[in-house]
């Protein structure tokens, strides 16, 4: 039984491990598999991916790159752009990128490029599962129809699972190795086999009874999170306008020992994950006829949180008898999250672009983003040290633990506090959001 046989070499390490996309999801979990003594061979289809890999050169924040080069010199770690290198695999994981349209429907082009090639090569006792974030059902009704075929069947031939990612980058005490891992197959045989997979180098695995359940609980996780934010989003917008510290507001109710569980305010949501999940839920839906009302409501307070930024600037330096228009706005922090380097969806970017819509001239500085791509041109970050007392307004996007706030708040003429930043400090010149 290929099942068994397949769970034989996973126990005793002969399997063959691969991962196509090698990016925040995708390397970290090649490197958990190949410290735990698999053979591992990454797929991507960018190069120079590809060959910073094979040089053991780590191009992800959590991922050292003394590990890395340890790894591929031991053999336990390669990667290609050659996707024959399936034939020779006994597991795959997908974990390619799924973002949305502009119409906020999934953009699956991604997946569907990544298993067109895993059929070329796909042959009995493989084991896919798909990590990437989509909307439930993708896994039984476009990866499975891919892969199946009349000699290959799921669950007796091949083992199809989904398994949602979890990665938060930056986040010291959490990551691949001890984040529980909810994986589901298409049959239970496949959901005994993904499991059996996870077990051999993660440290708790959380098995399910379907693909489409193991798919809504990433949904579920990300829909939480953006709806609790967009609800303290809309309380920081109501304590603003009725003059109330919603920072207080927050840490006080947070004294509460049950019922309650903080969430914060900011200039808008970022990275891959929260900003993008939940509209998988709502299009899904949508289909079956079902409007996802909280959902929508919350990614419209979410969204108007950049244009409540500018205009906190602008007010701010209304009161300093200064217009926007012509005023020099020193942004700090441009990532999506303190301490990392990703700028995917980060609300930095809109804030930016507003503040020069209204006659602004920005500069930014962060110490993990040595230049953007800004309205198609590279904008390079500034040294908020000397950028700073020539500004008229500071504008704290990203409250990365590294920057000095105190020298921030001698050297600044204007600040507005859009993380607290500035929490410890008091003074006239702060402005929080």
């Amino acid at each position: 039984m290929l099942a068994e046989q397949l769970k034989k070499k996973l126990k005793d390490r002969t399997a063959e491990v691969g991962v196509i996309g090698l990016g925040y999801v995708g390397l970290p979990l090649a490197v958990e598999f190949a410290k735990a003594g698999f053979k591992v061979t990454g797929i991507d289809v960018q190069q120079s991916k590809v060959d910073q890999i094979n040089k053991g050169i780590s191009y992800i924040q959590d991922v050292p790159t003394s590990e890395v080069a340890e790894l591929v010199k031991s053999g336990h770690l390669k990667a290609t752009t050659d996707f024959a290198i399936v034939k020779k695999l006994d597991t795959l994981n997908i974990a390619v990128p799924t973002p949305l349209r502009k119409t906020k429907d999934p953009d699956m082009s991604f997946v569907v490029s990544a298993c067109q090639e895993v059929a070329k090569y796909a042959h009995p006792g493989l084991l896919v599962i798909l990590e990437s974030t989509t909307y439930p059902g993708t896994t039984s009704e476009l990866v499975l129809p891919m892969i199946e075929k009349p000699t290959l069947k799921v669950g007796k031939d091949f083992f199809l699972c989904f398994s949602p990612e979890r990665v938060d980058p930056g986040n010291p005490k959490f990551n691949t190795l001890n984040i529980p891992k909810v994986v589901g197959g298409i049959t239970p045989a496949c959901t005994e086999v993904g499991a059996t997979f996870y077990s051999q180098a993660l440290q708790t695995v959380v098995p399910v009874s379907s693909t489409q359940v193991a798919e809504m609980v990433k949904l579920l996780e990300n829909t939480f999170r953006m709806i609790n934010i967009g609800l303290v989003n809309e309380l920081a917008m109501m304590c603003d306008r009725i003059n109330v510290n919603v920072w207080e507001v927050i840490e006080a109710a947070a004294t509460k020992p049950f019922g309650f569980m903080p969430f914060f305010p900011g200039p808008g949501l970022g990275g891959h994950c929260i900003p993008i999940d939940p509209f998988y839920l709502s299009w899904k839906t949508k289909q079956a006829g079902i409007e996802a009302r909280f959902i929508e409501l919350a990614g419209y307070i979410n969204g108007q949180m950049p244009h409540f930024a500018v205009d906190k600037v602008q007010h701010a330096l209304n009161e300093k008898s200064k217009s926007l228009k012509g005023s020099k706005v020193h942004v700090m922090g441009v990532a999506y999250k303190r301490d990392i380097d990703d700028v995917r969806e980060s609300p930095a970017l809109d804030i930016m672009h507003l503040l020069e819509k209204r006659g602004a001239k920005v500069t930014y500085s962060d110490p993990y983003i040595p230049a953007i791509n800004f309205e198609g041109v590279a904008k390079k970050a500034s040294n908020w040290k000397t950028a700073v007392p020539k500004s008229d307004c500071v504008l704290i996007v990203t409250d990365h633990t590294g920057v000095d706030y105190k020298a921030l708040l001698e050297a600044a003429p204007l600040i507005v506090d859009t993380r607290n930043a500035m929490k410890k400090f008091k003074s006239s010149k702060i402005v929080r959001l």
